[in-house]
């Protein structure tokens, strides 16, 4: 599930909140692209179509959410509830961001180790099962892969320089230069990545901010804007074995601000 992510919160004269995203998936889990769900019409997202769930989301209400797992292999793996689910529970709920956050707390050994991030362009908070402290996020440019939020993983500080220097010097964003960003296929130096238990090679392959291999990489990036007057870009383009498949597009106005 979706490894690696970039935003900006209230740091720009033009959007109050910038995000692009790599899923990393197993390119024979069954996927839809990003629509409006036929089941809750309000939520825009990909779908997992093994659990149906996902890995980011956002809705017309302007609630944003989005899911990294926790990669530590001496943790156990499993849990009663698909990952997934959290991100479109809290599309689906009611609930405040924090609120939310509190509930999830109290769930949390119903899933294996996660990284949530649930809010609006206002407010983000974050949480993580293995750190166990909900934290409303100070604006600024943040980045997430599978640790915690801002580790110093390599591919973690390069696309959060690569976004925060971009947005210094634009005031209106080229999506294409977003997605080049990440699209970054290089790996890093061995003795600058972590060991979560995978072995060398692996973590090799996995260093990079886009992945592709055999049978994994990266089968989605993800580039969402939310702009001063709460008007939504949202935009996926697909990928298998690094080739570029489709994009989706999709543009609308925040129906009323998502107080989180």
């Amino acid at each position: 599930m979706m490894c690696l992510l970039a935003f900006q919160l209230q740091s720009h004269p033009k959007y109050q909140l910038v995000m692009m995203a790599n899923r990393d998936e197993a390119y024979g889990r069954p996927t839809a692209p990003a629509n409006f769900w036929s089941d809750y019409p309000d939520i825009l997202a990909g779908r997992d179509l093994e659990q149906m769930g996902t890995w980011l989301g956002i809705n017309t209400q302007g609630k944003v959410a989005a899911l990294t797992n926790y990669r530590d292999f001496a943790l156990p793996q499993t849990g009663k509830f698909s990952r997934g689910h959290i991100v479109s529970s809290y599309l689906q709920s009611n609930l405040s961001a924090h609120d939310f956050m509190e509930q999830l707390h109290t769930h949390r050994e119903d899933y294996a180790g996660c990284n949530v991030l649930v809010g609006s362009a206002e407010e983000m908070f974050y949480y993580s099962n293995i750190e166990q402290s909900i934290q409303q996020l100070p604006n600024g440019t943040h980045g997430l892969s599978n640790a915690l939020l801002n580790t110093p993983w390599p591919k973690v500080d390069k696309t959060k320089a690569l976004l925060a220097e971009y947005l210094q010097q634009v005031e209106t964003i080229d999506r294409d230069i977003l997605f080049g960003m990440m699209q970054r296929a290089e790996r890093f130096p061995t003795e600058l990545l972590p060991d979560t238990g995978v072995g060398e090679d692996l973590e090799s392959l996995l260093s990079s901010i886009f992945i592709a291999s055999k049978d994994y990489g990266t089968r989605c990036t993800t580039v969402l804007t939310i702009d001063q007057e709460n008007h939504v870009e949202f935009e996926e383009r697909t990928y298998e074995k690094g080739a570029f498949i489709t994009a989706q597009k999709f543009s609308f106005h925040i129906e009323k601000p998502a107080h989180s």
